[in-house]
């Protein structure tokens, strides 16, 4: 016995019960509890110039949304693995890690979760950096960045 479900959204979730009823020994139930998570990624490219801060908005076409009641983690991507460099929980100072791919350059971030970095490197290019936002634990945001270093 198999429940099939099509255009699956966040509505689904709860619990389902199969009943059915078998000979000589009565009714039989299961029961299952769905939980549909949501994961939303945007994917941008960020142009910078060589030796300047690179600044990558969190999710850039929601600006206006405060984010500080949120949680919400800043990380790199290299060579097929990611690094934490940054995770902010609501009401919390941001906690930041020592990353080993930004070689002890100085990160902070800025004003809305903006990722700022200085100073950008040539070994910076094609690297990918990315933000989650998780507004529910069935609900994450993802914007990830593809940064472009260009050099005079």
């Amino acid at each position: 016995w198999t429940l099939h479900l099509k255009n699956v959204t966040v509505s689904l979730s709860g619990q389902y019960e199969c009943t059915f009823a078998t000979y000589p020994y009565g009714t039989k139930a299961a029961k299952i509890q769905l939980t549909v998570k949501v994961e939303e990624e945007r994917h941008y490219l960020k142009k910078v110039w060589l030796n300047q801060t690179l600044e990558i908005p969190c999710l850039e076409d929601m600006t206006s949304e405060n984010l500080s009641t949120y949680h919400l983690k800043w990380l790199v991507g290299e060579n097929g693995r990611k690094e934490e460099l940054v995770t902010k929980e609501p009401s919390c100072p941001a906690v930041y890690r020592n990353s080993s791919v930004l070689d002890g350059r100085a990160v902070h971030l800025g004003l809305n979760n903006t990722l700022m970095v200085f100073p950008t490197k040539i070994t910076d290019d094609g690297r990918v950096f990315s933000c989650h936002v998780l507004y529910h634990p069935e609900r994450v945001q993802k914007s990830s960045t593809t940064v472009r270093v260009f050099g005079k």
